[in-house]
């Protein structure tokens, strides 16, 4: 009877998972310059398709048909660039001229420094205060009358 259940879950068993490929390019970047010149083709040049950019330039957006169509794949994420990958990031990629591991590097670093501070200060506070209630208790003992 037990020989019929699975046995302990290991993820190394799973196999991996590719995901697929996706432009480096902003949609939501695509997006603004087809909302604000999307009939001169901004968005196709962004993306690096100038000979269509141009085309669209030239018929004003196949008279807004054809930017229209590229405005409903832009939001579907459907809008391929020029090495034809989707574009599906709405967020705009950050490059960095060292490398892709030194900015997470130095992201955890400035973190850890800064919560370092944020303790620090939080010590700080509580010395503080504790050194103006002392001063306050003296103050108020000064100004008690004295038994004699």
């Amino acid at each position: 009877m037990t020989a019929n259940l699975p046995g302990p879950y290991d993820p190394q068993d799973e196999e991996e998972v590719e995901l697929p490929e996706v432009s480096e390019r902003s949609r939501s970047v695509a997006l603004v310059l087809g909302m604000i010149g999307g009939v001169f083709g901004l968005h196709r040049f962004y993306v690096g398709r100038p000979q269509s950019a141009v085309a669209m330039v030239l018929t004003f957006g196949g008279l807004g048909i054809w930017w229209l169509y590229d405005m409903i794949t832009l939001v579907a994420g459907e809008f391929r660039d020029a090495e034809d990958l989707p574009l599906r990031n709405w967020h705009v990629a950050e490059t960095v001229a060292g490398g892709g591991a030194a900015p997470s590097r130095q992201v955890q670093q400035l973190t850890q420094q800064l919560e370092q501070v944020q303790r620090q200060l939080g010590e700080l506070a509580e010395r503080v205060d504790f050194a103006e209630r002392l001063l306050t208790q003296q103050r108020e003992k000064d100004r008690l009358p004295r038994k004699s």
